[in-house]
C-alpha cells in the first residue's frame, strides 16, 4: 500500500513540474513585445494581463491582470505616476483607447442598464463600477477586486468583461453623480483582448 501511495505522489509531482516547464515554454516563446497577454494557466484558470498606457496627458503607467477560477474573476492593478490620494477606476464599454483623452472607450460598461452608483448599491450599479483606490506620496497605488459578475469569453453579454476597457480617472468616484460619478479626467486606459 505504501508502494502505490508512492507511486501516486511521484506521479502527480511529475505532472505538476512538467506542467509547469510547459508553462514556463509558452511564456519564454512569447512575443515580449505584446502589451495583452492571454493564458490558460491550469484547466479550470485563465488569466488576461494588460499594461496599461498614459492619456490626457499624464504619465500614469500600469499593469492589470484578470484571473477566473471557479466562475469568480479577480482584478489585479497596479499603477505609478498618480497624484497622491484617491483615484477612480471603471471598466469601459469599448476596448478603444485611440484618443488622447480617452474617450474613444466610451461610458461605463452597463450591460445591465442601471444606474450609476457604488458596486452593489440596491438601487442599481454599472458593470463596471468598480470603485475607488488609493495612490501614495510616491504616486504608486493598487487595488484588488473580486466579483462573479464578469467571466472571460464567456457567452453572456452581461458578464463578459472581453472588447471593454480599463480607464482609471484623475479623481474621485463620488458614486452618485450620474452617468458616471463625475470622476474626472481619463488618466491611464487599455483594452482587455479582443
Amino acid at each position: 500500500m505504501k508502494k502505490l501511495k508512492s507511486i501516486l505522489l511521484l506521479g502527480i509531482l511529475a505532472l505538476f513540474i512538467q506542467c509547469k516547464e510547459a508553462k514556463k515554454e509558452a511564456s519564454s516563446e512569447s512575443d515580449t513585445d505584446t502589451e495583452v497577454q492571454a493564458e490558460t494557466v491550469e484547466e479550470n484558470i485563465e488569466v488576461v494581463k494588460f499594461k496599461m498606457e498614459p492619456k490626457s496627458g499624464s504619465s500614469v503607467a500600469g499593469e492589470v491582470s484578470f484571473t477566473e477560477e471557479d466562475g469568480e474573476i479577480t482584478m489585479v492593478a497596479t499603477f505609478s505616476g498618480l497624484s497622491q490620494g484617491e483615484h477612480a477606476i471603471h471598466i469601459h464599454e469599448k476596448a478603444d483607447c485611440s484618443s488622447e483623452d480617452g474617450k474613444s472607450t466610451g461610458g461605463h460598461w452597463n450591460p445591465t442598464m442601471e444606474p450609476h452608483g457604488k458596486w452593489g448599491a440596491e438601487e442599481g450599479f454599472h458593470k463596471g463600477d468598480i470603485g475607488n483606490f488609493m495612490a501614495d506620496e510616491n504616486g504608486n497605488g493598487s487595488i484588488t477586486f473580486t466579483t462573479d459578475q464578469w467571466c472571460l469569453g464567456c457567452e453572456d453579454d452581461k458578464k463578459n468583461v472581453i472588447g471593454k476597457a480599463v480607464i482609471v480617472h484623475q479623481g474621485v468616484d463620488d458614486f452618485t453623480s450620474q452617468p458616471s460619478g463625475a470622476a474626472g479626467a481619463r488618466i491611464s486606459c487599455t483594452g482587455i483582448i479582443q
